[in-house]
C-alpha cells in the first residue's frame, strides 16, 4: 500500500450485514503477531424479543484514529502516530506497564489497548500488520475474514467506494478521537423468512 498524497490515514471498513461472530479475524490476528492476547475482538449485540429477535456482530481493534486519546494520555511517549500513513504504534520499551500507568487504556474510548495478564505488562494492540504492509498486503484479518465483512486501505479510498457511515450498531463514533472506519450496518429489523 502506497501512500495517497491526498489523504496519508490507513483505515478500517466493517460491513455488519456480513459478519457471522465467527471469530476468524480474532484467531488470525493472535496467530500472526504470536500473541496469547486478542488485539481484535467480536461483540455480540442481540436485540428484540421473541419472536422478533436480531443478532449483530461488531469487529474491532485499535481504529488508529486522527487524533488518538491513547497518545496524548501516555506520560512516556511510548505511542506514536506514524505521518506516512496515520498508524498509531507502540514502544514497548518505553512503555511504563499496567501496574505503573495503564493511562492509554482509560484514555481510548474503544478499549483497544490490551495488555497481558502478568506483573508490569507492556501495552499492546493493532499495528495494522506492519510486515504484511511492508510487503504490500492487506492485514491478516481482512485477508481472513471467510464472510468479507473487513476490508482496509486508504481511507479517503474506503470513504469513496463504501460511504461515509461512521456508525454501527454497538459504536459510537467519538468526534474528539475520530476513528478511522466506515461501516455498513446491519439493519434493525431483518425477516427471518
Amino acid at each position: 500500500m502506497k501512500p495517497d498524497p491526498a489523504e496519508k490515514q490507513l483505515g478500517f471498513f466493517f460491513d455488519q450485514s456480513r459478519c457471522s461472530g465467527c471469530y476468524t479475524c480474532i484467531l488470525a490476528c493472535r496467530q500472526w503477531h504470536d500473541t496469547a492476547i486478542n488485539w481484535r475482538r467480536v461483540d455480540t449485540l442481540e436485540q428484540g424479543a421473541f419472536p422478533q429477535v436480531t443478532v449483530a456482530f461488531l469487529s474491532l481493534s485499535c481504529l488508529h484514529c486522527e487524533t488518538p486519546a491513547c497518545i496524548s494520555a501516555c506520560p512516556a511517549d511510548a505511542l506514536w502516530k506514524r505521518r506516512e500513513d496515520g498508524v498509531v504504534l507502540i514502544d514497548a520499551h518505553n512503555c511504563l506497564g499496567k501496574d505503573a500507568c495503564g493511562q492509554c487504556l482509560d484514555a481510548c474510548p474503544y478499549q483497544a489497548i490490551r495488555f497481558k495478564d502478568e506483573p508490569d505488562a507492556k501495552a499492546e494492540k493493532c499495528d495494522f500488520c506492519q510486515q504484511r504492509m511492508a510487503m504490500d498486503e492487506k492485514p491478516l484479518c481482512v485477508v481472513s475474514c471467510p464472510t468479507r465483512a473487513l476490508d482496509a486501505g486508504w481511507l479517503s479510498e474506503i470513504k469513496n467506494i463504501f460511504g461515509g457511515n461512521q456508525n454501527a450498531r454497538g459504536f459510537i463514533y467519538d468526534a474528539e478521537v475520530k476513528p478511522a472506519i466506515i461501516f455498513k450496518c446491519k439493519p434493525d429489523k431483518v425477516p427471518l423468512f
